[in-house]
């Protein structure tokens, strides 16, 4: 037993209070929570920002919100049944269905894993001036180097992914301090739902499609299965109600950063630089507008954001392939599978933000699967008993997966060039 397991148990027994009993049980969310800060979200939100500047502020707030629920549920079958989601899929669907979900999750881990492992990489070549490829190569011995440290406990990497938050948090606060913010714009952005045209529906959909990530559904459930040991329906209670308020918190913090993103495009580059959407011209127009200082503290967070976000789809990989089939594999040929389709894109010559943009769309496809599996596990009695989903969160549950599912059909529409009837102009 591990000395964060025995916090926890104590805390369960009553034995421990104050800050010291909640302490230990903050962890899988914040590692989750970084599914939510990876760079498909500086690509999105920096567009969002450059061209409607605090509009869309209201969008990254509901798709926040949708993200809580489901991050909360996924802990909640961890907790309750000892099972991930893979691993409960498995023992519950027939074997056609498993194989399918199990392809079909690979796919989204290594699509995944493009756009984090991408963004690491383009933050190291532009900081330090070398090429993509190179940036790459480092990108990847550092998150190799992060995966090692699984072997001495979940708490070490709980510690370090927490650590990368927490930087990514900082350089986005020092950012809203260096831009001109109009803190009245923003307000009224972030409660007024106002859609100006049919790109920013586009951007709307991009921003909530990427919310509620197919390998941080899965992962969360895994992290939450075996860091306590309850012993009776009030300490499972107890640890749901802990896990509860770890997500929010979490994820609050996530939907925070998100919205800094969009405050500092929107400030930096809604007035004569409405054209920005890539993150390498974002940097480069940082620079003259805001000063070195800010497109410095801008590489940070997105390298930061890569680094950490590769490491943790890397082991929501694992976690799929050992709940889906049993099969555990090592750290490093993982770590080369989901990271060749990256150095195979980029030796193509692909447009990075291109591939980014790609990776989003398999994504978008893949989401059904945990999202609906998720739903379905956590709303039975039979698998649940009393902790089944309530009616309430079971109808709030079927809206947000109705919302962020039909949102997801219109982005793959949109990048197809199908018309979707009924978008504004």
């Amino acid at each position: 037993m591990t000395s964060t397991t025995a916090a926890i148990n104590e805390t369960l027994e009553g034995r421990r209070t104050g800050l010291r009993a909640i302490l230990p049980f903050f962890g899988p969310a914040v590692i989750a929570s970084i599914a939510y800060m990876d760079p498909g979200n500086f690509a999105t939100n920096i567009q969002a920002g450059a061209k409607y500047g605090y509009t869309l502020l209201w969008v990254v707030l509901g798709a926040n919100l949708i993200a809580m629920l489901f991050q909360a549920m996924s802990a909640k079958l961890g907790i309750i049944t000892g099972r991930n989601l893979a691993e409960m899929s498995r023992d519950e669907y027939p074997f056609p269905v498993v194989f399918m979900m199990w392809i079909v999750s690979e796919i989204a881990a290594m699509a995944t894993d493009l756009a984090e492992f991408l963004g690491g990489a383009i933050g190291l070549s532009l900081l330090m001036g070398l090429p993509l490829l190179y940036g790459m190569g480092i990108t990847a011995i550092v998150t190799y180097a992060i995966l090692l440290l699984e072997g001495r406990g979940f708490r070490t990497m709980e510690l370090v992914i927490g650590a990368m938050v927490a930087i990514i948090g900082l350089c986005y606060l020092a950012e809203l301090f260096m831009a001109p913010v109009d803190w009245g714009a923003a307000a009224t952005g972030l409660t007024t739902p106002y859609l100006p045209d049919g790109d920013a529906v586009l951007i709307s959909v991009g921003i909530i499609g990427a919310t509620v990530m197919p390998h941080a559904v899965f992962l969360h459930s895994g992290l939450t299965q075996y860091r306590a040991d309850p012993k009776n329906d009030e300490q499972r209670r107890m640890l749901v109600r802990f896990s509860n308020r770890e997500v929010i918190i979490a994820l609050a913090i996530a939907g925070m950063v998100n919205m800094a993103m969009v405050i500092m495009a929107a400030a930096a580059f809604n007035i004569g630089h409405s054209n920005v959407a890539e993150i390498e011209t974002a940097y480069h127009t940082l620079t003259p507008l805001l000063g070195a200082a800010a497109a410095g503290v801008f590489l940070v967070s997105l390298i930061a954001s890569g680094v950490s976000s590769s490491v943790v789809g890397t082991m929501a990989g694992q976690m799929i392939m050992q709940g889906f089939i049993k099969v555990r594999i090592p750290v490093w040929l993982r770590r080369l599978v989901t990271m060749a389709p990256a150095f195979v894109v980029i030796a193509m010559g692909v447009n990075p933000t291109k591939a980014l943009i790609m990776s989003q769309v398999v994504l978008s496809i893949a989401l059904p699967v945990p999202m609906l599996a998720l739903l379905h596990f956590t709303s039975s009695k039979r698998i649940m008993g009393q902790f089944a989903n309530a009616k309430h969160v079971f109808l709030l549950a079927i809206m947000a997966a109705g919302v962020v599912l039909g949102l997801n059909f219109v982005l793959l529409a949109l990048t197809f060039g199908v018309p979707v009837p009924f978008l504004p102009q």
